[in-house]
């Protein structure tokens, strides 16, 4: 029996191109992006008007739901300084939300929501 081959991804040549990443983030050195890390969660607040950059408006589609700056970096393919600088423009237009992620560690635990849940039940 005889395994499937895999396809390798062929890249295409735009998206690795340097001076397509330079026009898209617009800043040469990225001192002023938001300080965003890989689990910072980004949710849309409006829908992309013509204006935005195409990058700009599939980020605006992508995050109706809350995503991730690293799931949002795989699927548009970028990489994350890229994403950041792009998100950094729509966080000051005010176009999208950034949050913490819920660290576990916060919510409380799991023995103290049962006995809270029995003492109700015992009302």
């Amino acid at each position: 029996m005889s395994h499937p081959r895999r396809e390798r991804r062929t890249v295409d040549p735009e998206l690795s191109d340097p001076e397509r990443l330079y026009v898209i983030t617009g800043d040469p050195d990225g001192s002023e992006r938001a300080h965003l890390d890989l689990v910072t969660m980004i949710v849309a607040k409006a829908l992309p008007s013509p204006t935005v950059q195409p990058e700009q408006a599939v980020i605006l589609r992508l995050c109706q739901a809350p995503l991730s700056v690293a799931e949002l970096s795989a699927y548009l393919e970028l990489p994350f300084s890229v994403v950041t600088s792009l998100l950094t423009e729509l966080l000051a237009a005010e176009l999208i939300e950034s949050r913490a992620p819920i660290v576990r560690a916060t919510l409380p635990d799991r023995s103290l929501l049962e006995a809270v849940m029995h003492g109700l039940q015992k009302l």
